[in-house]
């Protein structure tokens, strides 16, 4: 059930039945497509739910309580979450990941009757756990199985599809409480097509082939480990907090996720009434699949030395997070919690809706630009599906350290303006650190790093190996 190898071949070679198809199941791009769609329907749509504020309640304690709980765990889990991949693998380690994202909807159906927050706050927590489990597996595919010079551009293929679910998920309370104008929470429909989605995606988690089984164009594979140990991931993890490279990623990992309560609550919940905060979160998530294009784009073609790619992205994305940033706080001056808008802007309201919206746009389209570049410089620092499960871990669980440190600011009732300048000031320090990240570690060649095939002690007999053949199928059980 761990990371193992062909054992049939004796070296993991399957250049005598490869299909060369672009297309064929165990390709890097099917497999990163087929991890998008499943992020699709899972956390894409909590992004769509936790974005239209409030969880699509009208009083956000319940939520901002919630998500401290989601985001502690997933503090936790994300961390672990490369080791338990590297132990479990794909299947089990996506599948009961998945399952916590039906179960954190269910909750807030349950709300919509009950208004108890004890249910939320616990389903909230099983999600930090679930969701830590998810983005480590799907850190590990979408940064090692592609080449090594196009990991940009499958990082916005991913970002694309993922985020497509938060567009989809944003048309849901927008289509179902469109007549209910004056309405305070979404209606139990919402919740229940965000439960279906996110039930197809479970599902959908495995179909999701073993890392060992997948194949470049080049013949090469996307690992050569053969199988992990909890010894040996134990070891390796805590390595992680002296390893030089994650300590430089710190201050993005804290500082990716730390604006999400401030948006979500304090731009599109104080701003926009419950209809148009959906139609909001169309275009934000939308914005984010533009984002991660163009970053991916710059990432990967944009000049030919690697390093160099790495710094102009970098530098492109610091300076519309500066325009960015600047611009909501122009908006920002003009209301505060304790002066907050009388009415709420409806979709409906021509110009006075415009400026509102192209910031909340805006903030989209950086929100991706920003993250799909961290992970661009996290999938140029190894190619091996073992080094880089932990490192897209450590990344999502300082990730999520800072989001439940957000959102109990914002359940303390931290001013408004306060809550945007330290997310500005987060944004950017993480910039020089980065850079200094990309001059020190990044190579500036085409050879691709080479993962390194070991053994070590087998896993407890409970977790069962699979073979499969060379076309992604299984064929025995050992």
């Amino acid at each position: 059930m761990g990371l193992q190898a062909d054992n049939e071949t004796g070296n993991g070679s399957h250049k005598s039945s490869m299909n060369p198809s672009i297309f064929r199941y165990n390709s890097p791009l099917v497999q990163v497509g087929l991890i998008g769609l499943v992020c699709f329907c899972c956390p894409g749509m909590f992004n769509a739910l936790s974005g239209m504020g409030g969880g699509g309640q009208v009083d956000p304690t319940a939520v901002n309580n919630a998500n401290t709980a989601l985001y502690t765990t997933f503090a936790v889990f994300g961390i672990l979450g490369g080791g338990i991949y590297n132990i479990l693998g794909p299947h089990l380690t996506l599948f009961s990941g998945c399952s916590t994202y039906v179960l954190y909807a269910g909750s807030f159906l349950y709300y919509n009757h009950y208004h108890h927050q004890a249910f939320v706050i616990v389903a909230g927590a099983f999600l930090g756990a679930g969701a830590g489990l998810v983005w480590a597996a799907q850190g590990a595919i979408m940064t090692s199985y592609p080449p090594h010079d196009r990991k940009g551009t499958f990082i916005s293929m991913f970002w694309s599809i993922f985020n497509m679910g938060g567009v989809i998920g944003g048309f849901i309370p927008f289509i179902l409480n469109y007549h209910r104008e004056e309405a305070t929470s979404v209606n139990d429909g919402t919740y229940i097509g965000f439960m279906i989605f996110m039930s197809v995606g479970t599902i959908l988690s495995l179909a999701i082939l073993h890392p060992s089984r997948v194949v470049r164009d080049d013949e090469s594979q996307c690992t050569n480990i053969k199988y992990s140990s909890v010894s040996v991931e134990i070891i390796e993890i805590l390595k992680l907090f002296l390893n030089w490279k994650m300590l430089l990623i710190i201050p993005a990992s804290w500082a990716s996720n730390f604006f999400y309560s401030y948006q979500f609550n304090n731009v599109n919940g104080a701003l926009f009434n419950l209809r148009t905060r959906g139609l909001n979160n169309v275009f934000y998530w939308g914005a984010q699949m533009i984002g991660s294009v163009f970053v991916g784009y710059i990432m990967d073609f944009s000049f030919k030395s690697r390093r160099k790619r790495g710094l102009v992205g970098i530098g492109v994305v610091g300076l519309l997070g500066t325009a960015i940033w600047g611009g909501g706080l122009a908006k920002q001056l003009e209301y505060s919690r304790q002066d907050m808008p009388k009415i709420k802007l409806d979709f409906k309201d021509g110009s006075d809706f415009a400026g509102p919206f192209v910031l909340y746009f805006s903030y989209g389209l950086l929100d991706a630009m920003f993250q799909s570049m961290v992970y661009w410089v996290i999938g140029a620092l190894a190619d091996d599906s073992e080094i880089l499960s932990r490192y897209t871990g450590f990344y999502k669980g300082v990730q999520s350290a800072g989001g439940a440190v957000a959102w109990q600011v914002d359940a303390h009732k931290v001013p408004f303006l306060n809550q945007l300048t330290v997310n500005w000031v987060l944004t950017t320090i993480s910039f020089p650190f980065l850079a200094v990240l990309i001059m020190l570690a990044v190579k500036d060649d085409n050879k691709a790093e080479q993962g390194t095939s070991k053994e070590v002690t087998i896993v407890p007999a409970i977790l069962v190996a699979s073979t499969y053949d060379a076309n992604g199928g299984l064929s025995k059980i050992t």
